[in-house]
């Protein structure tokens, strides 16, 4: 996919059929926006991200301090949204992972990194400076997507999820609308409290928030897609006991209320992110 707008590009590709099972996509985001800040929504996934302009990324947390990163880090899988600071699109860089998938190349159990952001220096030492100085001085889009993809495919080096397919199964069907986390822990075999376990490592948050989150991913993709005109169709048609009950993950997951997301949208950002004043 392809984005233009004024003084902005975004590019997102497809990862190679080798790396296809970890990673969902690639890009890259060249932007000067008029605000200060954007809002990143949780999705349930791990992030890769680059900042090929300045060695320096700037994290804002649920109490607004503000913390600076190098200019590579990891994303970890977040249940609270964070704010980062605008001024750093001028050129980046990324990777986002499929959920559970960012195992193969962190080393590291994802439920070690929830809710917070690490230099990938910690976790890749040099490597990761060396990725980041081939990515600033490749020429093309096509050049840099080539790299990171080559990189994260020596990278997993026919890596496979300590778990087999008891996460996938598992990360498959949480994603449907209105799941049974019973059902599906009986469906596989295992113990509650094992699968449980399992999944917080792999995935970075415990299977009935995952469920949460992408029930509250399809209510924004619905909202923003203009598909309902009101809150109590929209929290209907997302597997919602009621509008009560979505304006409760609303709150949680965005700060905001459903409304604001049927509202036509004055302008655009990446996937996940809202601009702020």
């Amino acid at each position: 996919m392809s984005v233009w707008v004024p003084e902005m590009l975004f590019l997102k590709r497809p990862p190679s059929a080798s790396i296809r099972q970890f990673v969902e996509y690639l890009w890259l985001l060249s932007d000067v926006p008029s605000h200060a800040r954007e809002r990143i929504l949780p999705t349930g996934t791990l992030e890769l991200v680059f900042n090929l302009h300045d060695d320096q990324i700037r994290i804002y947390d649920s109490a607004g301090v503000c913390r600076a990163f190098s200019g590579a880090v990891i994303s970890g899988a977040y249940a609270v949204p964070f704010e980062i600071d605008a001024a750093v699109h001028t050129l980046m860089m990324g990777v986002h992972f499929r959920p559970g998938g960012a195992f193969a190349f962190t080393r590291v159990p994802p439920g070690e990194l929830a809710n917070a952001h690490v230099d990938a220096a910690m976790l890749w030492g040099s490597y990761a400076t060396q990725l980041r100085e081939r990515l600033r001085s490749a020429v093309t889009p096509g050049d840099r997507f080539d790299i990171l993809d080559g990189a994260l495919a020596a990278r997993a080096g026919g890596h496979a999820n300590p778990s087999g397919r008891a996460i996938s199964t598992a990360l498959h069907q949480l994603a449907r609308p209105d799941p049974r986390v019973r059902e599906i822990v009986s469906s596989l075999g295992i113990s509650h409290r094992h699968f449980a376990t399992l999944f917080r490592r792999e995935v970075g948050m415990t299977p009935k928030l995952f469920a949460r989150i992408q029930r509250f991913q399809r209510a924004v993709a619905i909202a923003r897609a203009g598909r309902v005109e009101d809150c109590a169709r929209l929290s209907c048609e997302c597997g919602y006991y009621d509008q009560a009950h979505m304006n409760r993950d609303f709150a949680a997951f965005a700060r905001s209320t459903p409304r604001e997301y049927l509202r036509p949208q004055s302008g655009w950002t990446k996937d996940h992110h809202v601009p702020l004043p």
